[in-house]
């Protein structure tokens, strides 16, 4: 690590010299080579459930190895994701299934790709030239009421929980859910908050309703996180999004916010586009007396979607999240989310998959950001809040 530090001041002092825009596509390149880049959302996992694919080989995904070694993505969270559907109906045997595919990548591909556990994990695979495969469940229902399964899920390789996704769970409120049942966290909600920071576990805070963040803020002893939300700032009234206080109360825990690259999040213009499109499905649904998740309804929402496209965003509407985040609270409270394989298309133009860091790199570069700052954007912030929650949980 002495050599990679080195070379990163050396690269932050060449960074005040660089002019010319092909000098600071060479350094971004550089950068994402250096430096670990980390992150907290990617929905490989379910799309090999669908469809089992070689990903030692360019695939049809957003993320794969080639891709991942081109744009220097060190550790890709795999996203364990349980759709709400699946609360009391066999979510805890859906996250094992999911879980079992991040395992027979790391098996299939052992020259590519390993389980990484622990932030010492992360160096060493680093070290080794191999990219780490920690895992967060999306969605805790996989819990089923029982404390005991957060170990269970510990020792299985989760490192951090959403706590809910799409609707109400029986932990706490879903952000996309207009039924408030618990007005925040459930009784059982607060325990599991308590038994995470015991057993080391990050508490994600995306798709949660704001009563729920509060409350986690004001349980947790440990720093939490939201793995991929972006600024409400730049979608008013959006409550999926992070507001200015939240994210302020997030960074006073200690917390970081994992910029999501989905063009809805990142621009009001393509959200307004976006809520039209969705009032056209749902009155569709409603017509037809469907469910929202029904066969019929997704082809025609998903046929709908691509014959009115809500159109893309740009890389700059990302930088301007995190340039949002620094101005608020700093620059050690943000990084990056990205939701590579579970946002559809949606993906903003000059983030198109995993190949693309560098040119996030460069345009932070642009923006006037030190090597020193975007290593931590890119990778060591998050690693700063495991490494609290790991020792938190020692004591």
């Amino acid at each position: 690590m002495r050599i990679l530090l080195w070379s990163v001041m050396m690269i932050s002092i060449l960074n005040a010299q660089q002019k010319t825009d092909k000098d600071l596509r060479e350094l971004a390149n550089r950068l994402a080579k250096e430096i670990i880049i980390i992150d907290t959302h990617i929905d490989l996992p379910g799309r090999l459930q669908e469809k089992w694919e070689d990903i030692s080989k360019r695939t049809g995904g957003e993320i794969d190895y080639p891709r991942a070694k081109a744009g220097g993505l060190d550790v890709p969270f795999m996203s364990v994701y349980v759709a709400a559907s699946f609360e009391n109906n066999g979510a805890k045997e859906e996250a094992d299934d999911i879980i079992d595919i991040v395992e027979k990548i790391a098996q299939t591909y052992p020259d590519k790709f390993a389980l990484a556990y622990n932030v010492s994990d992360i160096y060493k695979n680093f070290k080794s030239g191999l990219i780490s495969l920690p895992m967060g469940m999306e969605n805790g229902s996989p819990i089923e009421g029982d404390l005991k399964n957060l170990e269970y899920f510990y020792n299985r390789g989760i490192r951090y929980i959403t706590l809910a996704h799409s609707k109400s769970n029986h932990i706490c409120d879903s952000s996309y859910d207009p039924k408030r049942k618990w007005k925040g966290l459930s009784p059982f909600g607060k325990e599991v908050v308590k038994e995470m920071n015991r057993i080391g576990m990050m508490i994600d805070v995306s798709h949660i309703t704001d009563a729920a963040f509060y409350q986690v803020i004001e349980l947790s002893k440990s720093p939490v996180i939201a793995s991929h939300s972006s600024c409400r700032h730049f979608t008013r009234g959006w409550e999926r999004n992070m507001s200015d206080d939240m994210i302020k109360a997030l960074a006073k825990n200690g917390g970081v916010i994992q910029i999501a690259f989905p063009s809805d999040f990142v621009n009001q213009e393509i959200r307004t586009k976006d809520a039209k499109n969705k009032a056209a499905v749902a009155a569709f649904i409603k017509e037809n007396n469907l469910k929202s998740d029904d066969k019929k309804a997704r082809e025609f929402s998903r046929k709908y979607q691509q014959e009115n496209h809500m159109g893309f965003a740009d890389v700059s509407d990302v930088v301007k999240h995190i340039n949002h985040v620094v101005k608020l609270v700093g620059i050690n409270h943000v990084g990056l989310g990205s939701d590579f394989d579970g946002a559809g298309d949606t993906l903003p133009k000059g983030l198109k998959d995993v190949s693309y860091y560098p040119n996030l790199i460069y345009h932070l570069l642009k923006a006037g950001y030190t090597a020193e700052e975007i290593t931590k954007i890119c990778g060591e912030n998050l690693l700063r809040v495991w490494s609290q929650v790991e020792k938190i949980a020692g004591k």
